[in-house]
């Protein structure tokens, strides 16, 4: 099996227009998706449209809980609050349907699929191999996708001690018989490390490879509708830079 794995869309249409496109001519078998298909970004309806009939798995990202009101926001920081009560404004029903519904973790025979962690499926962020050693511990899995920090990377597990490393683009990773993983895939809409281009992950089960996929989209366009629709000035600029 290949799967295209996607996460953290965040709203942002032209992003996941430019990686859809790519996915599509690669052909995998199962497109999945992490979580947080909303919040930050100015297409919440339009990008949970497009991206759903092509979905063959999907969990649940703690801006999709609470732009439902089923998660309290009152720990999101100031900016991520106004695009929040925004995002609620524009959902249809079916949207907020859709996103009320989608559970919190999704397993396959390769691999154990969540937004945050192992331990805490929508709202841990694993930012380091301490967190992660944790998590190898809370779970079973030999390989697992998450998302929620926008920083693409690896953590494994030889069985022993548990280490970090970054994800870059296009380097294939050997997925070793012998090692546990996790594996964050990034975010398409709202990279945060240092690169502002739209990411995502492809995973080669019968090759055990993973490769990290980056794609530059139309920022500036993404931009201008976010002024256009009010959305904090903050929001706007990291686009840009992708922090």
């Amino acid at each position: 099996m290949r799967y295209a794995v996607i996460s953290d869309i965040h709203a942002n249409l032209e992003a996941l227009e430019v990686v859809l496109a790519d996915i599509e001519a690669r052909g995998p078998d199962e497109l999945i998706c992490l979580g947080d298909f909303v919040g930050y970004g100015p297409d919440p309806v339009a990008c949970v449209e497009r991206v759903r009939p092509r979905l063959a798995g999907a969990v649940v990202g703690n801006h999709d809980r609470a732009a439902v009101d089923r998660l309290d926001i009152s720990t999101f920081n100031a900016y991520a609050r106004a695009a929040i009560l925004w995002t609620r404004e524009q959902l249809t029903d079916d949207v907020r349907r859709y996103l009320d519904e989608l559970p919190q973790d999704l397993r396959r025979p390769a691999f154990l699929a969540v937004h945050g962690s192992p331990r805490d499926p929508v709202e841990e962020y694993i930012i380091d191999a301490v967190i992660a050693g944790a998590c190898f511990e809370a779970a079973e899995f030999r390989l697992c996708l998450v998302g929620h920090t926008h920083v693409p990377g690896v953590f494994v597990h030889d069985g022993e001690r548990v280490t970090a490393s970054p994800l870059p683009a296009d380097e294939p990773l050997a997925l070793r018989p012998t090692d546990r993983y996790i594996i964050n895939a990034g975010s398409v809409g709202q990279p945060r490390d240092g690169d502002p281009r739209a990411a995502y992950l492809w995973l080669d089960e019968e090759a055990a490879v993973a490769t990290l996929v980056r794609l530059p989209y139309p920022v500036e366009k993404t931009q201008e509708k976010m002024v256009a629709a009010g959305l904090p000035a903050i929001l706007v600029e990291r686009l840009a830079y992708g922090r």
